[in-house]
């Protein structure tokens, strides 16, 4: 006798992929603009310590985030979802990478926002194939091209040109998604409405 209480991976996938998606973005746009605001004023030292705690801060401040985008991560009566704990996987890989972005660091500071802005940024890929959108694959690509572009162009202002670029891949990111969202919503409606007549 089948169980109907079994939930398909697709059925999960489904789930997980009708969601918002808006706090992680905003909050890694909010931490790396005030990272490269911050940045203009100090030295690479500071710059370097700034950096360090905008990046790591970037989970939490999502957290809170979710809140106000209505994806609380906190909801207890959310059913489980495979794909949760593979989205917090590649969140841990992204965090795993600065074991590589930290001796880079040590041998030249002003490698860190390009190492940090790549690596942190490796988590999208997975996330785009999750939800089966163009978006993620667009950010990291994007993300990483330019990242490298301005690392070549501008070495000397690495710790503000970068932010910069992750500032604008993010701000591309957080409106293609909430249009993702906007457009997963009328589907919604519309499947409802034909339902009920």
């Amino acid at each position: 006798m089948i169980n109907e209480n079994i939930v398909t991976l697709d059925q999960q996938r489904n789930e997980f992929s009708s969601r918002r998606f808006l706090a992680m973005p905003l909050a890694g746009a909010m931490c790396w603009a005030t990272a490269g605001i911050i940045n203009c004023f100090v030295s690479t030292q500071v710059a370097a310590l700034v950096l360090f705690m905008a990046a790591g801060s970037i989970v939490y401040l999502a957290m809170l985030f979710t809140r106000l985008t209505g994806e609380d991560f906190f909801r207890k009566d959310k059913p489980k979802n495979v794909f949760d704990g593979l989205f917090l996987r590649c969140i841990a890989m992204s965090v795993l990478v600065y074991s590589i972005a930290i001796p880079f660091f040590m041998i030249d500071a002003r490698s860190l926002p390009m190492s940090i802005g790549i690596l942190t940024g490796l988590m999208w890929l997975p996330f785009s194939w999750i939800i089966q959108h163009w978006v993620g694959t667009f950010h990291v690509l994007s993300r990483t091209t330019l990242i490298v572009a301005a690392w070549y162009l501008f070495p000397q202002h690495s710790f503000v040109t970068i932010p910069a670029v992750i500032i604008l891949i993010y701000a591309i990111t957080i409106f293609v998604l909430e249009e993702r969202w906007k457009n997963i919503n009328n589907a919604q409606k519309i499947t409802h409405t034909n339902t009920n007549e």
